[in-house]
């Protein structure tokens, strides 16, 4: 049970490792420093069900989407600027930074 599933995505594919409670005990400073360094996810199956191990970053990008999508407003304008052609937006050259 030590292998590469993979959790589709739209755009494409992101690749998890699976691995078992024990492999992963054994192996655990190794898989987090990878988790940490790659931000690939692990998949850690036991007898009552699994538990994935992501990044710090990744925890974070995740929870900031949540934020975004629970506010409705913001949302929106999101998906406004989006949308927006190139040709409608305001030249670098003019932005007062």
């Amino acid at each position: 049970m030590n292998g590469i599933m993979y959790i589709y995505e739209k755009g494409g594919k992101t690749p998890m490792q699976n691995i078992n409670v024990t492999n992963f005990r054994r192996n655990l400073f190794g898989l987090l420093e990878q988790t940490i360094k790659y931000n690939e996810p692990i998949n850690i199956a036991t007898k009552n069900g699994n538990a994935i191990i992501i990044s710090e970053d990744d925890y974070n990008d995740i929870m900031e989407t949540v934020l975004v999508n629970s506010n409705p407003s913001l949302k929106t304008k999101i998906t406004e600027g989006m949308n927006t052609p190139l040709s409608a937006c305001v030249s670098e050259d003019e932005v007062p930074w």
